[in-house]
């Protein structure tokens, strides 16, 4: 009994449950997502709070007694907040987005021009004092207006008893620029005692430039996702016509109800999920399928929304609207899947969460040692070897480890036409062992061709090429274009017809000024007029059909003249470069939307062994998850929105050049040339950066290893050495060249 209230008592805070998401302004890291999720989780009459990182959003589960306000409020306080009581949340977080994208990115040009001179300054002109003066006055608002981003943020993390790059960033700043602040309005503090009143003001400037620059890198790639997102909601359109008692009215996309008449006329996009009812068109529907030939839509036939009416107009019932049709549910899980991926916390955001409190008891510990055993000059010796141990841990080369072997990695990237827009992408793609590839575009050239035309007499070519193109000319189905591309060849063919008629999914017919008439279409279609086909030309349309090439007849009244054989032809490179990555101990897989047979024959010619066909876009995406939850990295390679899901699915995700735009958009790396043969390159390139980061690592700590317990004083026992926080800061610097040095080295590795 007690067991069945408890369980109704569940029942009744479930059904009392508001789920909302809500778009987030202000995550720049994910330790603020880790944030926005621990603050709401906290608050009162909130359940459950998920934040999705990617797109910058957070599902909340809260009691109807809790307002919107509420959770808003919780937020503020700490400086984040949700959009909420407006029209198209959504568009109002894009264009904050791309507001926050461009004062990160003014912030850290100016903080470059500032940060210069003081660096010139610091460097070689050390002795000069007007230059602390000028130093302080261009260092003031590098550190507390470009860079407050990062004080503030190290105090959201020491709110929560965590730390990370930005609360290295903040203490080490901050001590610098302290101490030199001390030394330059009262030198003589340290010189009486003999210890040079050095500054630190371009370390400072220098830091906070640099790791400013990976922030504008972080915020580029997600201002890219959301405006692939963007792109993918505006294939829906705004309005739509509907007929409504035998009149037209256009209305607005939110108004539509399932179960009435949508008039799409040529050109337009589909606006809703439902059935033709009147007409009939050809639709392109790639960005389901994936295949580059639309479709023939008639009278009982389904059309999808988002796919785009070529020639012809129909009317259709709507049957699926809003968050319910095809594309609307490709947006959702896109958003899913760039979510689903935990953001990686970095290694240097790893590192520092030790490394800063580490530093900070050193430098305490360093400091309570000498006040009990520095003797007569004990306080200066315990400030002077703390501020060395903060200094020479300053994490300057720390903070470059990883930018500049990424920028690196970058520019090396573009000089082989590899765009790639996400340093994630580039730090793990080393790691993949499983390629996917999807097949139209991608494999193949992505577009149909005429491939063969066999004549049932070499003679007729030269007579009936002619009457082909004009017939041709005239037709909607998209597969004359190809056959027009090959007839035309820089020459002019002319001839006259008459009484043309297209039969929608099965062909056309027409008479020249002679009269006789003229059939191209598929078998079928062709077998209805019962004209006659040699027993050479049934041959040769076999044959092609067993190429997975798509078969066109050509015939007058009396006999079939010509077979026409149009495929989607394999690139040049892809058998290569599948057999490259083969070798690699890479496992290749193939998915397409095509048919089983035309799959098969791709497969074998490029030698592949892996393939599904038939396949939707939420069916590729599946793959992807299947293959990660047996532990495998897995590489999506796609041109079209049908791969969209996918991609943002995948550990690694690639387009085409050629491709769409929202693959391109949603893809983290970009093969400039559509060259397959890019792939191994970018490959191999991730793996010369990451041993880059590796071997920059080990130098911004081998200095710290050395430095800090020099700097701590242990050699003084000894021989009366202690490290001067001048010294100290010329380590550094030295760590710092080191890690920039070995950065550029990879612009002489080969790919």
């Amino acid at each position: 009994m007690e067991a069945t209230n408890v369980s109704k008592q569940k029942d009744i805070i479930q059904q009392s449950l508001i789920t909302k998401t809500f778009p987030v302004t202000g995550m720049s890291c994910a330790g603020c997502a880790s944030s926005v999720e621990s603050i709401l989780s906290q608050t009162d009459g909130v359940h459950s709070a998920a934040v999705n990182f990617a797109s910058s959003t957070v599902l909340v589960d809260f009691e109807t007694s809790t307002t919107e306000e509420k959770l808003q409020h919780a937020l503020q306080q700490v400086g984040f907040d949700i959009i909420i009581d407006v029209e198209d949340p959504i568009e109002v977080q894009q264009e904050q987005q791309k507001k926050q994208y461009q004062d990160i990115k003014r912030r850290t040009i100016w903080s470059a021009i500032f940060t210069v001179p003081v660096f010139i300054l610091g460097m070689f002109y050390m002795h000069w004092v007007p230059g602390k003066w000028i130093s302080l006055l261009l260092t003031i608002p590098v550190l507390f207006w470009f860079g407050r981003n990062f004080y503030k943020n190290a105090i959201q993390q020491a709110k929560h008893g965590k730390a990370n790059m930005d609360t290295l960033v903040a203490v080490s700043t901050g001590v610098a620029f302290l101490f030199s602040l001390c030394n330059t309005f009262f030198p003589k503090l340290l010189s009486d005692r003999g210890i040079e009143a050095h500054v630190y003001y371009e370390a400072a400037t220098v830091i906070i430039t640099f790791i400013s620059l990976g922030k504008l890198l972080e915020e580029k790639a997600k201002y890219h996702t959301s405006s692939a997102l963007q792109k993918l909601m505006g294939l829906q359109p705004k309005t739509l016509k509907i007929i409504d008692k035998g009149e037209e009215k256009e209305i607005p996309i939110t108004a539509v109800l399932k179960g009435q008449t949508i008039l799409v006329r040529p050109g337009e996009k589909i606006p809703v999920d439902g059935t033709v009812v009147q007409g009939h068109s050809y639709v392109d529907e790639s960005m389901i399928t994936g295949e580059p030939v639309p479709v023939a839509k008639q009278k009982g036939e389904k059309v999808f929304s988002g796919t785009i009416n070529q020639k012809g107009s129909f009317q259709c019932i709507a049957e699926e609207i809003g968050s319910k049709t095809i594309l609307a549910q490709i947006i959702q899980r896109v958003q899913e899947a760039q979510g689903s991926k935990a953001p990686v916390q970095k290694l240097v955001d790893k590192i520092a969460s030790v490394f800063v409190p580490v530093v900070l008891i050193l430098a305490l510990f360093t400091f309570l040692i000498w006040i009990f055993v520095g003797g007569e000059h004990a306080f200066t010796h315990a400030l002077s070897t703390s501020i060395a141990v903060l200094v020479i841990a300053c994490p300057c080369a720390l903070g470059l480890a990883t930018p500049t072997a990424i920028m690196v990695g970058i520019g090396k990237g573009a000089e082989h036409n590899i765009l790639i827009k996400d340093a994630e992408s580039l730090e793990i793609a080393h790691k993949v062992d499983t390629v996917i590839l999807d097949k139209t575009g991608t494999i193949t050239q992505g577009q149909p061709v005429v491939t063969d035309i066999v004549w049932n007499n070499d003679e007729l070519a030269e007579k009936h090429e002619p009457i082909i193109y004009a017939i041709e000319s005239r037709s909607e189905h998209p597969l004359a274009n190809s056959i027009i591309a090959y007839l035309k060849k820089g020459e002019t063919l002319t001839t006259n017809i008459t009484n043309f008629a297209s039969i929608t999914g099965k062909g056309v017919e027409a008479e020249t000024t002679y009269g006789t008439k003229h059939y191209i279409g598929n078998e079928k279609f062709i077998k209805e007029q019962n004209v006659y086909i040699q027993p050479l030309l049934a041959e040769q349309s076999e044959s092609l059909k067993k190429e997975a090439k798509t078969v066109v007849l050509y015939a007058n009244h009396k006999e079939v003249l010509a077979v026409i054989g149009i495929a989607d032809q394999i690139k040049e490179k892809s058998k290569d470069t599948i057999k490259t990555l083969q070798r690699k101990g890479i496992d290749v897989y193939m998915l397409t939307g095509d048919h089983e047979k035309t799959a098969a024959t791709v497969a074998q010619k490029v030698g592949i062994t892996h393939y599904i066909a038939n396949m939707l876009p939420t069916q590729k995406s599946d793959v992807v998850k299947e293959l990660q939850s047996q532990g495998k990295v897995v590489a999506m390679v796609g041109d079209g929105i049908n791969d969209s899901e996918a991609l943002a699915q995948a550990d690694i995700s690639i387009a085409m050049g050629k491709g769409s735009d929202i693959a391109i958009d949603v893809a983290k790396i970009t093969l400039m040339t559509s060259d397959l043969n890019l792939i191994p390159k970018a490959l191999l390139l991730s793996t010369h950066t990451v041993k880059g980061i590796r071997q920059n690592l080990f130098w911004a700590f081998i200095y710290n290893v050395i430095g800090i317990p020099i700097a701590a004083g242990v050699l003084y026992p000894i021989n009366g050495f202690l490290l001067d926080p001048m010294i100290a800061g010329a380590a550094m610097a030295l760590s710092s060249v080191s890690v920039v040095s070995n950065s550029l080295r990879l612009k002489l590795s080969k790919i």
